[in-house]
């Protein structure tokens, strides 16, 4: 007798089905892991633009000079797009917001919406997980 080798169609299918089975579970951490990373952006924008804020106090005694170069840039938009910086700034205390901008990636972000942060440098975020944004 004569044996013909190779697959057959059905364990071709279920070889495919697992495959697919496997890269739609780690789609979904891959892109939990993207918009944490992306978060990162908005981090640093927040702290960098706070830091200019204490400069503006330090340099002309609050934060909310005429002279002060920073207030002339809010809102600004992070380096790439991902979120929008924006404060309430007053003479003796300031809370900076980022938040993500329609239509770019970080939008979905459901575990972290935005993040602030005030002169005293309280860290704080709105979502479903916010003990994880900061």
């Amino acid at each position: 007798m004569k044996y013909n080798k190779g697959f057959t169609l059905i364990e071709l299918m279920i070889v495919v089905a697992i495959i697919g089975i496997v890269v739609m579970i780690s789609a979904g951490f891959f892109g939990d892991n993207v918009r944490a990373t992306n978060r990162t952006e908005a981090r640093a924008a927040l702290t960098q633009t706070a830091g200019s804020l204490e400069k503006c106090r330090s340099l002309y005694g609050s934060y909310n000079n005429a002279n002060c170069p920073v207030l002339a840039t809010l809102p600004l938009d992070t380096e790439n797009n991902y979120y929008r910086i924006s404060g309430v700034i007053a003479g003796a205390t300031f809370t900076l917001t980022a938040t993500p901008i329609a239509g770019q990636a970080q939008a979905s972000d459901g575990d972290c919406t935005t993040l602030t942060l005030t002169n005293t440098g309280v860290k704080g975020a709105t979502g479903g997980d916010t003990g994880e944004c900061w």
